[in-house]
């Protein structure tokens, strides 16, 4: 059983930044992948970024690529995601969740978050 935590969340101007964290409890963190998604109003979840188990392999929706930034702390058993150049079209409730497996299919992971509400104001 893992329970995860998200924070980070805010309102922010656009082009500005933010970090997400993710706080996960257990003592198998290392074990697990972990995969950030977003929900907007009347919209589906969608896929963000997710990170492997190792932190070796990463990936991201290509909207977010090259101003998102997914990492890991296995001290810390925290997972993060740096956001950089924020869009009003970012704005959405933001989840962590723990999989065995870093993909992008949400259906994949087993654990989430409560979430945290990223809003961008124009």
């Amino acid at each position: 059983q893992v329970q995860l935590v998200e924070s980070g969340g805010g309102l922010v101007e656009a082009g500005g930044s933010l970090r997400l964290s993710c706080a996960a409890s257990g003592s198998t963190f290392g074990s697990y992948a972990f995969g950030w998604f977003r929900q907007a109003p009347g919209k589906d979840r969608e896929f963000v970024a997710s990170i492997s188990w190792s932190g070796g392999g990463a990936r991201y929706t290509d909207s977010v690529k090259g101003r998102f930034t997914i990492s890991r702390d296995n001290a810390k058993n925290t997972v993060y995601l740096q956001m950089n150049s924020l869009k009003p079209e970012d704005t959405a409730v933001y989840y962590c969740a723990a999989g065995s497996y870093y993909s992008t299919s949400p259906a994949q992971y087993d654990y989430w978050g409560q979430g945290t509400q990223v809003t961008v104001s124009s």
